[in-house]
């Protein structure tokens, strides 16, 4: 194994009624050489999700440094595809010097159990608050995309916006309670707000006892690109995967549960290790991920052996 796990960084300690648990889907941003900040859905009592911070050290991510005092972005007014938690989705620093964050609403359904589409926010103070530069999604509900249409990378490539999301049309039953499934695709934009959704591609589909594949996390390589996802099976085994390809559209999937980070024996994760993000920092390359029950008990991180391949 090239990757060495180092233990919880952060989970929500319940300072404010909006912090109580968890901190879910990471996303590491190198803000200076010194400092990493990891952003993350943290819950209430209720188990909504808001967006806050952690900011870490980059060269040991264990340390913590600062924390949001409150959500750099709270839930949607009520009525809104978001009024019933955010998550993350990407975050990236602009040409401009602002960050954007795309993000991933939740609201609860009647007769389905929630539907879950993509915004988009904006911050113009360094990630302190962002700001909603649109009130509906930005990858909503379509033919591909029945209930679910979440972003999980975004990289601005050749004057493009590649995004890479999880698409859900269905719910599979197991036990008797309903969990959604879903699939990885990819879409084009110009300025990454404005879509069309009947141009996305299909990436990557469930296979035998899978019945969801999501949160595609997509580097750059010298070589091409890299994707770690997350996976479940029917036996309820939420593992991590990884896929390679030489354009971002066709991929070579790895037939290997965990191939980076296995679940371990702490009790924050020993029952799954999921939700993976790589950062390179320095001289050290990093990947965040999440434990048990995806995200609840916090986020933690591991270091490579040697710096140089993915």
């Amino acid at each position: 194994m090239s990757w060495v796990k180092k233990g919880l960084i952060y989970t929500a300690g319940g300072e404010f009624d909006w912090n109580k648990f968890g901190f879910m889907t990471p996303c590491p941003v190198l803000m200076s050489d010194d400092v990493i900040r990891i952003y993350g859905g943290v819950r209430d009592n209720e188990g909504v999700s808001r967006i806050a911070y952690v900011d870490v050290d980059a060269n040991n991510p264990n340390k913590v440094i600062n924390k949001s005092a409150q959500p750099v972005l709270d839930i949607g007014e009520d009525g809104m595809f978001d009024e019933n938690g955010v998550i993350l989705g990407d975050v990236i620093r602009l040409s401009n010097g602002n960050i954007r964050m795309y993000y991933v609403g939740f609201q609860l359904g009647v007769k389905h159990k929630f539907s879950a589409f993509s915004g988009v926010a904006e911050s113009s103070d360094d990630g302190e608050t962002f700001k909603r530069l649109k009130n509906s999604p930005v990858l909503d509900r379509s033919e591909n995309s029945l209930f679910i249409s979440a972003i999980h990378t975004a990289i601005f490539e050749n004057g493009v916006w590649r995004i890479w999301y999880a698409t859900g049309n269905g719910w599979r039953y197991i036990d008797g309670k309903p969990y959604p499934e879903y699939e990885i695709r990819y879409i084009e934009s110009v300025d990454g707000i404005s879509f069309d959704q009947s141009k996305s591609k299909l990436c990557i589909l469930p296979e035998d006892d899978e019945y969801r594949i999501g949160r595609p996390r997509v580097t750059k390589t010298d070589n091409g690109y890299i994707m770690r996802f997350t996976y479940d099976t029917l036996a309820k085994e939420y593992t991590a995967g990884r896929a390679f390809s030489s354009d971002g559209l066709t991929w070579e999937r790895e037939y290997k549960p965990n191939p980076e980070i296995q679940k371990g024996f702490e009790e924050w994760d020993s029952e799954m290790a999921c939700y993976l993000s790589y950062l390179s920092s320095g001289d050290h390359e990093y990947l965040f991920y999440n434990g048990n029950d995806m995200g609840a008990t916090g986020v933690g991180y591991a270091i490579k052996r040697s710096k140089g391949s993915l």
